[in-house]
Parts: structure tokens; C-alpha cells; sequence
């Protein structure tokens, strides 16, 4: 069993109540499981033609999305946090003693291949035990 398990939730799909159910298994009497989405604020160009409020209602949106994911799981830390979603998950599982993470992962397409998946990067790079959990579809 693991005491601090770190759930990884894309909000736009639907594979985060399963691991947040793998997470429940694997968490030992007394353990601790997070939620942390990671919010990727627009890039480059992009970035040029947003103001600052529309940055601060992604943000926002982003937050009542993780707040209604995990509506009536009080044994569920939400976090969210701004940053690169394979290297942010990482860097907060080392930074906050998380010892497994459970990561949802689609059927790989071409592009995964070469850039590699969230899944990917973090299985290969974290510093903890991770389950990936396949998504059916």
C-alpha cells in the first residue's frame, strides 16, 4: 500500500474516476491521495492575444471543473497548479513525497511515437512507483 498517491486529472477526459478508483485500492489505512490537474496556460503566439482576465477565467474554469470532478470525495485533496503537464506532475511528486502515481493514458496515436505521451514522460522520468491505467476507448 502507498501512503501519498498522486492522481494526475485531464479534466477533458473520462478516465479520471477510474483512477481515482485504482487510487483508493492502492492507498494503504492512513494514506493520502491528490488530484492535481495541470493547467497549461497558452503559449507562443497565442499568449500575444490573450489579456490577463481571459488567462485568469481559463484558470478559474479549470478549478470549478476539478471542484465538480471530485464533488463528494472529502478524502481527496484537490491541486491545481500552472505549468508543463509531464514535467509539473513530476516536479510535484518529488517536491510533496508522493511514493506512486496513478496516470490515466489513451491508445497511443502517431504524434505519441515521436513526442512521446504525458503517460510516457512521466513513467520514464519519475522518481516514485506509477501505475498507468488504459483508457478503453
Amino acid at each position: 500500500m502507498y501512503n501519498k498517491i498522486l492522481v494526475p486529472m485531464a479534466l477533458d477526459h473520462g478516465i479520471s474516476p477510474k483512477t481515482l478508483e485504482v487510487a483508493q485500492v492502492l492507498r494503504g489505512q492512513s494514506g493520502e491521495i491528490v488530484a492535481l490537474h495541470v493547467y497549461e496556460a497558452p503559449q507562443g503566439s497565442v499568449s500575444a492575444y490573450l489579456d490577463e482576465n481571459a488567462v485568469k477565467a481559463g484558470f478559474e474554469r479549470a478549478q470549478a471543473q476539478l471542484d465538480e470532478k471530485l464533488a463528494g470525495m472529502s478524502d481527496v485533496t484537490p491541486a491545481l497548479v500552472k505549468g508543463h503537464s509531464a514535467r509539473t506532475i513530476i516536479d510535484y511528486s518529488d517536491e510533496n513525497g508522493v511514493d506512486c502515481i496513478v496516470i490515466g493514458s489513451h491508445k497511443p496515436g502517431l504524434s505519441d511515437y515521436f513526442l512521446g505521451s504525458t503517460a510516457a514522460r512521466v513513467v520514464r522520468h519519475a522518481s516514485c512507483a506509477v501505475h498507468v491505467l488504459r483508457d478503453g476507448n
